[in-house]
């Protein structure tokens, strides 16, 4: 049985891993450190987070399934607490390879597990019947466990297990005989009976002492020894000799682990042969019930329940969220009204004072590529991630931080940000950059979405310029959807001769950070770029044109 609550059972959807460079840039790590302090779950989270596709179906069952969850706050932990419980069972698949397992104790076991995972199978189906579920992958998996429940046999494992298990229990005690040599030394040993009775040590104990007080002692004749293990007792002087196990050994006298008890142990084992048969053909008879696998949902339903409980903070910060909307993908376009920054959501749900500023925002008919030009520390960088991680949040089914947000799934997300020192050693930071362009451009599609920040802006303006012309007339002809944040004002000028000049569909427009009266907004509008008129703002407000120096001075 295959089945995800990432996709639906039937899907051919195609995935993309998002590119190292991706993940770095949109902090996905740091995503992954705010929902869980364990480090396995971070890896996994991070895992599923990373592995895109832009198909509507997968995309909507997603979203569905965590829109259940998030509603469903009992039905989260009552959930996790089952599968953590079923997790624990992954040892019962060794059985299958595990045919010649003799040892009762690790058949009880196994039994014992068998029992568990009975026990989850039924408590999840009754925690989804009373859970208020709407989505389809839920919906399915109630009625997978419901059809495990009802023709698995249950009643009958159940009765089953109870009776092998009370065969086991019936063992209380085993009656061991010892022969002695001439000078009654233990030669060897053995188990004359098995018992359901448990003997008691003041009984044992008077009857030896009843012995030892009469005058003549009779001697029993009866041969009926189970079987005969030789006995060795050990010397603890040789072991310190280097002879022996030193393992026997505790404070110098020997330990429990001794040739009588390894003997009796192999005695016992043959003796019960017949009740291990039993209890391997009770195993054998259930091993194949359908089921096991639903292990394999562990992850992912940790990583909604990671997400949902995330959510939850952000939203008692006063946040707002909202369920992603999808749109065909060909329609390469997104609406979304007063998108914030994930990451920045991050921070204030641990805790941080931060003042949150949302922007509408879309790609569409009149706009899919947008040179976006303002001053530094303005919130072009905050902004162009904000983007990336709400069209990675939404593709994974995850709320998005806005109020709204319509759009159509990217097969991928492509980011060039600018790199580390130690990466530019060898090409150079122009040449570095150039191939970090080329290599997005070999795979991205007219369904990619591309985040340029601060892109060629190392080298004098006159080549980056040059060079960042024709990438955005690349974008443009592919059909990429792009914000290309620059410090290069004259890339967002005379667009109508850019957009003229190259065939595609992607229009390019020129966006800005928002100033109001020299002060950041962090609001973004499409307008032409300011960077004189920004500038003149910025000396009207600290007093340095020259007719306020003028005025000063007089």
């Amino acid at each position: 049985m295959e089945f995800s609550l990432l996709h639906p059972a039937d899907s051919a959807a195609v995935y993309n891993v998002l590119p190292p460079q991706a993940i770095n840039d949109l902090s996905v790590d740091y995503l992954c450190a705010a929902l869980t302090d364990d480090a396995f779950e971070r890896g996994s989270l991070k895992n599923l987070m990373t592995n895109l596709t832009a198909d509507e179906e997968v995309i909507r069952y997603r979203c569905d399934v965590f829109d259940d969850l998030y509603r469903c706050p009992q039905l989260r932990r009552e959930l996790e607490q089952l599968l953590a419980k079923l997790s624990d069972l992954r040892e019962l698949e060794k059985f299958k390879k595990d045919s010649d397992a003799s040892d009762i104790w690790a058949l009880i076991n196994r039994l014992r597990e068998i029992d568990g995972y009975v026990e989850c199978i039924t408590s999840i189906k009754s925690v989804l019947e009373s859970a208020d579920i709407k989505s389809r992958g839920l919906l399915d998996l109630l009625a997978i466990v419901t059809d495990i429940h009802d023709h698995s046999g249950f009643p009958e494992i159940k009765k089953d297990i109870i009776e092998a298990m009370e065969i086991a229990k019936q063992i209380k005690s085993v009656t061991i005989g010892v022969n002695l040599d001439n000078l009654l030394r233990p030669v060897n040993a053995g188990i004359i009976s098995v018992n359901k009775f448990t003997i008691g040590e003041s009984g044992i104990l008077r009857s030896f002492m009843g012995h030892l007080s009469q005058n003549s002692v009779e001697l029993n004749e009866n041969r009926g020894f189970a079987s005969m293990k030789s006995f060795h007792p050990q010397n603890p002087g040789s072991i310190k000799l280097g002879v022996g196990d030193p393992s026997l050994l505790g404070d110098g006298v020997p330990t429990g682990a001794d040739p009588l008890s390894g003997a009796l142990t192999k005695t016992m084992t043959a003796i019960v042969k017949k009740i291990v048969r039993s209890i391997k053909g009770t195993l054998h008879k259930y091993i194949s019930v359908s089921g096991f696998t639903l292990v394999s949902l562990v992850p992912e339903i940790v990583f909604y329940i990671r997400w949902a409980d995330f959510m939850d903070k952000l939203i008692e910060k006063g946040l707002t969220l909202c369920k992603p909307e999808i749109l065909p993908p060909e329609r390469r376009e997104l609406f979304a009204r007063e998108l914030y920054n994930m990451k920045l959501a991050i921070k204030v749900g641990l805790g941080e004072e931060i003042e949150i500023v949302g922007n509408d925002f879309e790609f569409s008919d009149k706009a899919r590529i947008y040179i976006m030009t303002g001053p530094n520390r303005g919130g072009k960088t905050t902004f162009t991630q904000a983007v990336g991680l709400a069209f990675l949040l939404a593709q994974n089914g995850i709320y998005v931080p806005a109020e709204s947000f319509a759009f159509s799934p990217c097969d991928n997300i492509f980011t060039h940000f600018p790199a580390d020192e130690n990466e530019t050693v060898d090409l150079g930071r122009l040449g570095e950059e150039s191939q970090r362009i080329a290599d997005i451009f070999k795979t991205a599609t007219n369904e990619s979405l591309l985040l340029f920040n601060e892109s060629l802006a190392t080298t004098n303006v006159s080549e980056g310029l040059y060079i960042a012309k024709d990438v955005v007339k690349a974008m443009r002809y592919i059909g990429t959807r792009t914000i290309f944040n620059t410090h290069m004002h004259e890339l967002a000028r005379d667009l109508d001769t850019l957009n003229g000049s190259t065939e595609g569909t992607s229009r390019v427009e020129s966006l800005i950070t928002g100033i109001d009266h020299g002060a950041r907004s962090f609001k973004v509008s499409i307008a032409p770029p300011q960077g004189v008129s920004y500038a003149r703002d910025i000396a009207v407000k600290y007093g340095v044109t020259f007719e306020q120096i003028k005025a000063s001075l007089e």
